[in-house]
């Protein structure tokens, strides 16, 4: 029974795939991932999830308010919707120019999936006093401005990323963010270990898969 289940299940994995290939909307997924995906899921969410790679992506930005209110911010054409998990977070109607809003360069806002935002309602619910926090992969910086503007005031954040190329991006971004409670790190795990700073929250992503990109 257990072998006729299996079979039945590596047929439907293999069909799957044939008609994932058919679909011009449906980015090519390894055959690996779709195996994975397919167990881990199950049939029917697999088919949703599925059909959500057929879709457009949400845009969605995360406001400074340490630079600007959200008046003066979103453009009202957009249709701005608030995101619940995220105070500073919102939903757009269509995907504007980013590229060459000046806005966008001095760190007025920030590109974010608003999944992602979901630190902010964490951080808030768990944290009401000024803490020492270190984002450990921080790189591109979303989850450090998000972070930072999350936590109390007089809490203060490490910002680490160990690859190089990645914490010039990290810097540039945190520079822009314009907050003075944050220093940027390059540094790999065992280094801070090293140091025997003791931190009240950890922040950590990982593995980067880059799943969220396959749209």
């Amino acid at each position: 029974m257990i072998k006729d289940k299996n079979q039945q299940q590596t047929t439907e994995q293999a069909g799957v795939r044939s008609n994932i290939n058919k679909v011009n909307e449906v980015p090519t997924l390894p055959p690996s991932f779709v195996d994975y995906t397919y167990k881990l899921f199950g049939k029917e969410l697999f088919e949703v999830f599925l059909k959500g790679l057929t879709q457009p992506a949400p845009v969605s930005i995360r406001q400074n308010n340490y630079k600007l209110s959200a008046m003066e911010i979103v453009n009202p054409n957009l249709h701005p919707e608030p995101i619940p998990w995220c105070k500073e977070g919102f939903w757009l109607a269509e995907r504007p120019n980013f590229t060459f809003d000046p806005k966008l360069h001095a760190g007025v806002y920030y590109v974010q999936e608003a999944s992602s935002m979901f630190l902010s309602h964490v951080l808030r619910h768990y944290v009401k006093h000024p803490v020492m926090a270190l984002d450990l992969c921080a790189a591109p910086g979303g989850k450090t401005t998000c972070a930072r503007s999350s936590l109390p005031q007089g809490a203060f954040l490490f910002s680490n990323e160990p690859i190089s190329k990645r914490a010039q991006i990290l810097a540039e971004n945190v520079q822009k963010y314009g907050h003075s409670g944050v220093v940027v790190t390059n540094n790999y795990p065992r280094e801070y270990q090293k140091t025997k700073l003791a931190f009240d929250v950890i922040i950590a992503d990982v593995p980067c898969s880059g799943d969220g990109m396959f749209r």
